[in-house]
């Protein structure tokens, strides 16, 4: 009981200490008086007890002594030389730094807050004007600034604090007031750390306008900022245009240089700043960032931009990047741009002996790419089998992902091979690696429950097809377009041609309009399959109308991907050449032939313009110009399937060939598309022609006709 008796007393005498002091002092300054060094207080509780005495410094009053800060006394007595006094604000200032720098955070704040910023600001601007002044005209005989330097700087760093103060409190909806503040800062004179704060405080006070439009003056404007200091506004500044989720307005750069490039939305602006960045460091003005890199990466892969990232990462001085890593993002950014072979090549020469022929990334790219052309899917399946010798007793998300690559590669290899037992083994083996990484992945990838039920359809599984194109649909919440399309082909195989129909009538409900082309094109085909081919004609009509105002509205300036072109061209052609077709059944030649027309404007040079022109000419008899309007379209296109088996059949029927010729064309085709049941039936046709010699051929091709057309979509699966 003692003890805290004497430690209370201790403390009683420390206020009462404090407070005469206290009392002093205010007086002299509220006075106007002056405040003489001798009268100075060393420790900063003593100013700050006159609002405010928190707990820990009413403990240790009793335990205060009359030491010396000498940092404090130092510029105490600094400020004193120059103008023999210091007043109210100029205190504060002082004592809330001391407090600040002790970690007295909420102590400094209430300190700060009695400044009168308003009260102040027209004599630190007067007084870094007559500054200015003076420099210029080196008179003497000007009137004395009503405040000294050190003075204005001091009180600049109290602003300073004070905006720091509520960031580090958490006090954002003070960060407005606060910002306020060192939007004055700027306006008389700048510190780089007050530059790079207020952008801050105006985005925690949610004003992301004020925030792009103080970034911009911190880069605009003559402060003399350091390099580095400038080099993190730019970045900072970058970062927030990328991510802040709004769109600022574009700059108005009144001393633009005409001709010069001026960014038009949030996107140019941050990778103009980006480039800048990276130009800097060539130039070794900054430290290499590898953050600038994937900033800009992702900023120009939104903008289409890649070739442009490649340029910029083949520019870097060497030593940056890891030559492995550069290999690398070279192939992505090719790929990405649409150059698929010169990324090939920069993928096989990182996976060369001398390089890293098990780089993981590197090898299911290669596989990815490899995959996509038929040329090379023998490659893809080399690429896919190393990532999984590579991934033994690894990650078996990663394992799905090379499975699923290697399901790819092999059914793409599986329709460009000849014998039917290496294409069987091989269509066996990619359903195999897709279930397999269907079952790594517990069937939630929905490209690989995608490509799961399109490899079970070309295989005419067509129940399995269904369930997963179903489940792929789920996975999707029905937003994908390719996924009802898929559900529709299959259950045209089915040949539940109105199921088919409802589910691209409810697909084309929950589409934009668009987006709807390839739907009404399928539903024009499933009206044909129904026999009602009044409605298909209403509805290829329908789908031109959609697409003439996609045409306008891209020659008004719709903007498309760099490179991309008008996207529709390829729908809108072969919508006239299937309206045509439809008008061909109808034998309304005039129709199809203007049909034909307003195709031959879109493109001159098509196969399926006249493949169409030769059923035409057959339809009225003319069998040779029909032969040669196909001649035509197999010139402009050797692939082209239903070219190649409508010559077989004019030259069948004309006798005028050899049967080998009219077989080796039906041959074609098949190697083109094994499941192609009129081909079949064509071959047995030409069989059945030799007699009884070829009896058995001709009843095997009838027979797989037959099984086929059970089984044929109204338009291919894939």
């Amino acid at each position: 009981m003692r003890s805290k008796t004497k430690k209370n007393r201790a403390k009683e005498r420390g206020r009462v200490g404090i407070s005469r002091r206290v009392e002093n002092i205010l007086n002299c300054l509220c006075s106007g008086g002056q405040l003489r060094a001798e009268e100075m207080v060393p420790s900063s509780e003593i100013l700050a007890a006159n609002d405010y005495l928190p707990s820990s410094s009413s403990s240790r009053a009793a335990d205060i002594e009359p030491r010396q800060d000498t940092g404090n006394i130092e510029e105490a007595e600094s400020s004193l030389r120059e103008s023999g006094c210091l007043n109210y604000e100029e205190a504060r200032a002082l004592l809330g730094r001391y407090e600040y720098q002790k970690g007295n955070i909420e102590a400094a704040l209430h300190v700060f807050e009695g400044i009168n910023i308003a009260a102040v600001a027209p004599k630190m601007k007067l007084t870094l004007a007559k500054k200015g002044d003076r420099r210029r005209r080196r008179s003497q005989s000007d009137a004395a600034p009503p405040m000294s330097i050190h003075a204005v700087s001091l009180l600049l760093e109290a602003i300073f604090l004070k905006a720091k103060s509520l960031q580090g409190l958490g006090r954002f909806k003070e960060c407005l007031e606060a910002a306020q503040s060192c939007n004055f800062i700027l306006d008389i004179e700048t510190l780089n750390k007050a530059i790079e704060l207020l952008p801050e405080l105006w985005k925690l006070a949610d004003s992301p306008h004020e925030a792009i439009l103080s970034y911009r003056r911190a880069l605009l404007h003559p402060w003399n900022l350091d390099a580095e200091t400038n080099a993190k506004i730019q970045k900072e500044f970058a970062v927030f245009l990328l991510y802040s989720g709004g769109e600022a307005s574009p700059p108005e750069l009144r001393s633009q240089v005409d001709g010069s490039f001026v960014p038009r939305n949030n996107i140019e602006e941050a990778v103009l700043l980006l480039i800048i960045l990276l130009r800097k460091f060539s130039l070794k003005k900054i430290e290499w960032d590898p953050s600038i890199l994937d900033h800009l990466s992702y900023a120009l892969s939104l903008s289409g931009g890649l070739r442009a990232l490649a340029n910029q990462v083949e520019e870097l001085l060497p030593g940056i990047m890891n030559r492995q890593e550069r290999y690398y993002t070279l192939a992505l950014c090719y790929y990405g741009d649409g150059d698929s072979l010169t990324a090939l090549n920069l993928l096989k020469k990182l996976l060369s002996e001398r390089e890293n022929p098990k780089h993981l990334p590197a090898l299911l790219l290669a596989s990815k790419i490899c995959g996509e052309n038929p040329n090379f899917a023998e490659d893809g399946i080399s690429y896919a089998r190393k990532a999984l010798e590579s991934l033994q007793g690894g990650c078996a998300e990663m394992r799905g992902v090379a499975n699923y690559l290697l399901g790819i590669s092999l059914s793409v290899h599986s329709r460009s091979v000849v014998a039917d037992s290496e294409r069987v083994q091989r269509q066996d083996e990619a359903l195999h690696a897709l279930e397999t990484a269907g079952t790594m992945m517990k069937v939630r990838d929905p490209n690989v429950v995608y490509h799961l039920s399109l490899e079970n359809a070309e295989q005419r599984k067509l129940d399995a097809a269904l369930y997963y194109a179903n489940h792929f649909l789920k996975l999707e919440g029905g937003s994908s377009v390719k996924g009802w399309l898929l559900l529709a082909r299959i259950l045209s195989a089915q040949k539940r041609f109105k199921d088919a129909e409802t589910i691209i009538n409810a697909a084309i409900d929950q589409t934009g309009k668009w987006d709807q082309g390839q739907l009404l094109r399928t539903k024009a085909k499933l009206q044909i399959a129904r026999g009602r081919l009044k409605q298909a004609i209403k509805t290829y009509t329908h789908l031109l109308a959609i697409l003439q105002i996609q045409r306008k509205s891209f020659g008004s300036g719709m903007k498309f991907l760099k490179g991309s072109g008008y996207p529709y061209k390829s729908l809108e052609l072969d919508t006239w050449h299937d309206l045509a077709n439809v008008y061909i059944n109808l034998s309304q030649w005039h129709d199809a032939e203007l049909c034909l027309s307003k195709s031959q404007s879109i493109s001159p040079y098509s196969a399926a313009r006249y493949h169409a022109m030769g059923l035409i000419y057959q339809k009225q008899s003319l069998n040779k110009e029909a032969l040669k309007a196909f001649a035509n379209a197999v010139d402009i296109e050797p692939s082209h399937i239903p070219s190649l088996l409508s010559m077989a059949v004019i030259l069948r029927q004309l006798g005028s060939q050899s049967d080998a010729v009219v077989k080796s064309l039906l041959t074609q085709a098949l190697c083109l598309d094994r499941m192609n049941p009129s081909a079949w039936f064509n071959l047995g046709l030409v069989y059945k022609q030799n007699g009884a010699a070829s009896s058995q051929e001709a009843a095997e091709c009838f027979q797989t006709a037959a099984l086929l057309e059970e089984s044929t979509p109204v338009e291919p699966f894939r």
